[in-house]
């Protein structure tokens, strides 16, 4: 017990399951709430309640968005003929924020990991293959992080996309095996996608690991 208050308890709980909060930095936060203005805690917590209501997956990559369609798939600036692979959303603002891909997206929502249970069927791989074979994609970018639920991944679409009209590339390894994405510079990351590979040649002139 932190406190003689049992409501204050629950805030700091309830703070410190968010990521990189510790229950000294949560009590922190709980306090900074408590000293502030009641309309201050009102307009935080309907901020939350909003995002809450308000923001869902895009319906065609998995971008978050107020609206049916994202901006980014929208955008008709954007070329249709790339998609990029990626994990997480946070993958996906790490290689926007490089300023350099302008193409669109697809957000699996993770990677395949048989020790944690997830297969293909727990992520968005079934709509990217429905994605992979219409005529107006050229090239799959897989952007997954070089871990070896990455590449377990990245073999998986390759496999199920074998014959279909559509080139499969992957990022160069400028980002290091066993690295997140997300963390990657913006100057690594932006070279890693520009100088982005053929997946086939590059698997098959890497030996097994």
């Amino acid at each position: 017990m932190i406190s003689e208050t049992s409501l204050i308890d629950d805030a700091v709980g309830a703070f410190s399951t968010l990521p990189g909060i510790g229950k000294k930095s949560a009590l922190r936060l709980v306090l900074h709430m408590l000293e502030q203005p009641p309309e201050y805690t009102d307009n935080f917590t309907q901020t939350l309640a909003d995002l809450r209501a308000k923001i869902h997956p895009c319906k065609r990559c998995g971008n978050y968005t107020e609206l049916e369609i994202c901006h980014i798939c929208s955008n008709l600036h954007r070329s249709e003929k790339l998609i990029c692979v990626v994990e997480s959303i946070r993958d996906l603002l790490a290689i926007e924020q490089t300023g350099h891909y302008r193409g669109t997206y697809h957000v699996l929502g993770g990677l395949i990991s048989p020790l944690e249970g997830r297969g293909p069927g727990d992520l968005r791989i079934a709509h990217l293959l429905d994605r992979a074979r219409t005529p107006e994609t050229e090239e799959l970018v897989m952007a997954l992080s070089p871990t070896i639920e990455g590449d377990a991944t990245t073999y998986y679409i390759a496999k199920q996309l074998s014959g279909a009209d559509v080139k499969i590339t992957q990022i160069s390894r400028g980002v290091s095996f066993g690295g997140e994405l997300e963390y990657t510079d913006e100057l690594t990351l932006s070279r890693s996608i520009e100088g982005r590979i053929s997946y086939t040649a590059y698997h098959q002139s890497t030996p097994d690991r």
